[in-house]
């Protein structure tokens, strides 16, 4: 079971490697299997399970997704982790979605945990470095970064550094939108794209965006 276990541990750290850097630790028995330090799945026997939070279950259920079962001292335990089966693991993309909603609940709930509702570095994508280039630029905590948006956030961060490229401005959008860069729904993706290329034209020819009006959009 440890070797079935390892190998699953392998493909699920080459699975999620966008959300992150994943890590392990013991947990009931199996492998927690943690994204940048929080929680969103075990690996028990071989197979890998999800965890869920409230509002996260019906979904869940409704895909066919059944709770993982802890025998603690010979009592059965109902867990919120669901098993994930062979099909899913063939939906990649699917799954990957599914375990960064894992890792954004778990947030989520560190945060109301401890009370921490604006600072910048809780905020997906948003190490200490970017959150001190934000602070920098005027933009102190999660409220400022919602206020502004991702794409006036990201001009005031190519007034302190000109190289930023696209990642950052995906980065932002994320942090706003509770996703990981690597995981933004595909509307907004396809519109922080196309706004990048078009102001990357204008820089070419000589246009430097100004910061204009009040926060709009995205």
């Amino acid at each position: 079971m440890k070797r079935m276990s390892t190998r699953r541990i392998a493909q699920a750290k080459n699975c999620f490697a966008a959300l992150g850097a994943i890590t392990t630790r013991s947990q009931f028995g199996g492998y927690g299997l943690l994204a940048e330090g929080v929680m969103f799945a075990v690996i028990a026997e071989g197979e890998l399970y999800l965890r869920a939070t409230a509002s996260m279950e019906p979904a869940f259920r409704a895909r066919g997704m059944v709770n993982m079962v802890y025998s603690k001292r010979g009592v059965p335990i109902t867990l919120r982790y669901y098993w994930v089966d062979e099909s899913l693991w063939r939906e990649r993309n699917e799954l990957v979605g599914l375990a960064w909603q894992a890792v954004r609940e778990a947030r989520r709930e560190q945060r109301l945990k401890a009370g921490d509702h604006g600072r910048l570095k809780a905020l997906p994508n948003i190490d200490v470095n970017m959150e001190r280039l934000l602070w920098r630029a005027g933009i102190h905590n999660a409220y400022d970064l919602r206020l502004q948006g991702a794409k006036r956030s990201y001009l005031c961060l190519l007034q302190q550094q000109t190289n930023l490229g696209l990642r950052v401005l995906l980065s932002l959008g994320g942090a706003i939108a509770g996703y990981h860069q690597a995981a933004l729904p595909a509307e907004l993706h396809d519109e922080l794209v196309r706004w990048f290329d078009h102001m990357m034209a204008m820089r070419r020819h000589g246009h430097e965006p100004v910061i204009q009006g009040p926060p709009s959009g995205p």
